[in-house]
């Protein structure tokens, strides 16, 4: 969708949602579906995530308390946090690990401490929004592996009945964020999937390359997990 389109569209959305008196919602909704109201360019991308970075306390904030009052949601968090995926892609692969696991075909999908989401092509490669892999360490997938399926309206569900508002695109640009510590702007964008599948497919066949970056994204990733720890 051209820019012009998005904008007209979400304009449209948003006079429609304060006519209905659901505006709250839907700006729940723009945020839990990391809706844009453009597709930007890479400055405004760089800009959106330095000053984003100014509130990593209070997502982190938001993060603990999902943790404390909905238990059942714990893990998936921790993996959203983790991969900085999309929330949807997140459930996806969250779901696929678990599934596979108890057909023990797990080994299809993680391999190398990599979940190579680029191989479930139907699942993960959209037209617009993909996700190639994501580095996640063994004691994180064992955890998804002893949990329960979720759907997006049981994740909704479990949060509005607590009047916890829901942030999950906050989550993807906290991982952003912090990984500016240990990532290029280019190496975040390619685990994110905001690269081409022939960019992706050139780097990802690259041992030399791949080995280095899955180092300094697991060490991020620690460090990411240990700031939730510690707030």
């Amino acid at each position: 969708m051209s820019d012009e389109k998005r904008l007209h569209a979400m304009k449209a959305l948003s006079c429609f949602s304060k006519y209905l008196g659901i505006y709250s919602f839907f700006k729940d909704l723009v945020k839990s579906y990391d809706l844009k109201w453009s597709s930007g360019n890479s400055d405004l991308v760089i800009i959106r995530r330095l000053l984003r970075s100014r509130n990593d306390d209070d997502i982190r904030d938001w993060i603990s308390t999902v943790k404390r009052k909905v238990p059942r949601l714990s893990t998936f968090i921790d993996f959203m946090v983790a991969t900085g995926l999309r929330k949807n892609e997140s459930l996806n692969s969250y779901n696929l690990i678990i599934d596979l696991s108890r057909r023990n075909r797990l080994e299809e999908y993680y391999l190398d401490q990599t979940l190579e989401h680029f191989k479930f092509h139907q699942i993960f490669l959209r037209p617009t929004k993909k996700a190639f892999i994501s580095f996640v360490h063994e004691e994180m997938i064992d955890n998804i592996v002893d949990s329960e399926k979720l759907t997006d309206s049981i994740i909704n569900k479990l949060l509005q009945r607590r009047r916890i508002k829901l942030r999950f695109a906050d989550i993807r640009e906290y991982w952003a964020s912090v990984m500016t510590k240990h990532l290029s702007v280019a190496e975040i964008d390619f685990l994110q999937g905001r690269v081409s599948s022939n960019v992706f497919m050139t780097n990802y066949f690259n041992p030399l390359l791949i080995k280095d970056l899955k180092t300094r994204t697991l060490k991020g990733i620690r460090d990411l997990l240990n700031l939730e720890v510690s707030n």
